[in-house]
């Protein structure tokens, strides 16, 4: 007879779930038995549980299909806890088996007892405690689709001893597809978005993760109203490729001139973004299109709000707003930005090839040329978010993840093993910060493992380099970031993965090239500078006060790889003063 972990399992195949992230153990024992018994599933076995919640997480994200991970009773789970809240946050579909003490225990302060259902409350949409049998499949089933159709966490807390129950309910065939919802506005804010819109003689569109699959939209509308395209940090894949308008990028590592474009416009329309930096943005003249109403005027004054899906939104409004003649604020923006851009980028091109210790600004541009062009790259959180973002080219193929709404270190790695086991046949790097790498390192022996040909860059400056920068602009001299130097390669081949330290410059390209071509995993141990902090050129009393405003208002230190070369191209339809 099926036993409840039998039905589990059945379940999660029939919702497409081909795998669970997780370290087998006693109270998670039956659904790990379960998964063995069942063709179409596989158990993951990885060496934190907070990595198989970050694998979880990048899985869904890439695919945007459910992703599952678990964990055992007491510590097991709460390891998830800061995974799942990377995949709440970033609106990843991901169930958390959090398996529990004996049913007949609980509340008696038995061993490793923790109340799960409260714990991830916080972090999840869905948090419910299965305590018998006949909760079955209708709790998963319930739990399975508030992930999917909410685009965020469920949690099912479930007892072992009730795991190994005989199933009471048949399981039957009750899935059902959840797509993300299209929003259209109606026909009164359509009509509103469109008088904004005309009206204004210097708007400027700012785009976020919301613009995805809206490039052409976003570009018709940009070209019709003859406005700069700038973007926050997740926009920038969407958004930032074959973009004539392109202004740059805006947040704590903003570049170019997407901060002076916003602030001299007199309509900003946010598509699409929950950029949560209040004081990058203008406080007025401000419209907001955004398909989570919550979102909408959070994070500044609005003139107007749309609720609306963005590509829907832009197409019903497109037939309404006739083509703009002036391109003189678009011109002088453009113009703005290539300066910018010019003023630095001789910061990572002068001397590369005989700095040291090497300029990681010089690492990631390397990397950005030899990496295919769909590659999926996943970045740390820190000075690696930096250099992804400056170095990595968009083109509408490629990815980028990261911890970019949580924000939490050791992201890189365990992101990497999700996507990789997701897409096997795409190019998947890691480029790990020596700090974060550090807090998951045991993961590297998941890539040998699971033969994962997942390539690890370490940027390896000894040092916590974006605390350090943190200190710095706050006037504080840097205390605890450094840290002993650490041989990555070394480590990584006593885990029997192969493995490069590359020390001078010139070594840079070859060892990198070495790697991207291995079948398996591969690490690459780059020395990095620890002073390329990219600290602001000119700060004020008042930046001083404020480190996000500080690095916005100018272009930071540090070069801008290939985006200058876009900013030039952008120029040729510029007339000259």
């Amino acid at each position: 007879m099926p036993t409840v972990a039998d039905q589990f399992i059945e379940v999660l195949v029939q919702a497409g779930v081909r795998r669970i992230y997780g370290i087998v153990g006693d109270s998670l024992n039956p659904v790990v038995d379960a998964v063995r018994r069942t063709d179409g599933i596989e158990w993951v076995h990885v060496r934190h549980e907070e990595a198989a919640a970050f694998a979880a997480g990048a899985e869904a994200q890439l695919t945007g299909r459910l992703a599952v991970c678990a964990g055992s009773c007491g510590p097991g789970n709460l390891h998830l806890i800061n995974g799942l809240f990377d995949a709440h946050r970033s609106g990843a579909p991901v169930l958390a088996l959090a398996s529990h003490i004996p049913s007949e225990q609980i509340g008696t302060g038995f061993f490793q007892e923790t109340h799960p259902e409260e714990l991830f409350n916080e972090c999840s949409h869905f948090c419910e405690l299965l305590s018998q049998p006949e909760q079955m499949p209708r709790l998963l089933r319930t739990a399975i689709q508030t992930a999917s159709g909410r685009r965020g966490v469920s949690v099912l807390v479930l007892p072992g001893d009730v795991a190994q129950k005989p199933a009471v309910r048949p399981t039957g065939h009750g899935i059902v597809e959840c797509e993300p919802p299209v929003v259209v506005p109606s026909a009164e804010q359509v009509t509103a978005l469109a008088e904004k819109l005309n009206k204004a003689e210097r708007p400027m569109l700012f785009c976020g993760a919301g613009s995805r699959g809206a490039h052409r939209d976003v570009m018709e509308l940009a070209a019709r109203l003859n406005a700069p395209v700038g973007h926050a940090l997740r926009g920038k894949e969407w958004i930032q490729y074959d973009n004539p308008f392109d202004v740059g990028m805006s947040g704590l590592l903003g570049y170019g001139a997407c901060y002076d474009a916003m602030h001299r416009a007199d309509l900003v329309v946010l598509v699409g973004t929950d950029f949560p930096y209040d004081n990058f943005l203008p406080q007025a003249h401000t419209v907001q299109i955004d398909i989570e109403p919550a979102h909408l005027g959070r994070r500044t004054v609005l003139d107007l709000a749309v609720h609306g899906d963005v590509r829907e939104t832009i197409r019903a409004v497109l037939p309404h707003v006739p083509r703009k003649t002036d391109r003189s604020f678009l011109n002088r923006m453009l113009r703005e930005h290539a300066g910018q851009l010019e003023r630095v980028v001789d910061a990572y091109t002068r001397h590369v090839e005989t700095q040291v210790p090497i300029h990681p600004e010089y690492v990631a541009d390397v990397l950005d040329d030899l990496a295919a062009d769909d590659a999926v790259f996943t970045v740390d959180t820190g000075m690696c978010n930096v250099w992804a973002a400056r170095y990595i080219t968009p083109n509408g193929r490629r990815r980028v993840l990261g911890s970019f709404v949580h924000g939490s270190m050791a992201n890189a790695l365990p992101q990497a093993i999700g996507v990789q086991l997701a897409a096997p046949d795409r190019q998947v790097i890691s480029m790990s910060g020596d700090g974060g790498l550090s807090m998951l390192l045991g993961d590297l022996l998941t890539l040998r493992t699971q033969r994962l040909p997942v390539k690890v860059v370490v940027f390896n400056n000894s040092s916590l380099g974006m605390v350090k920068l943190e200190m710095l602009v706050d006037g504080m001299p840097d205390f605890g970031t450094d840290h002993d130097h650490v041989d990555f390669a070394a480590l990584a081949a006593a885990a029997g993965m192969p493995s490069s330290r590359v020390e001078k410059p010139g070594e840079v390209r070859d060892a990198l090239a070495d790697a991207l071509r291995r079948p398996g995993p591969a690490l690459v141990d780059v020395v990095t500078d620890p002073n390329a902090l990219s600290i602001p050129p000119r700060i004020t009393g008042d930046q001083v006060k404020g480190f996000a405003l500080a690095v916005s208002r100018t272009v930071l230190t540090g070069g801008v790889g290939k985006m200058v070369q876009l900013a030039r191209s952008n120029l040729r339809n510029v007339p000259r003063p």
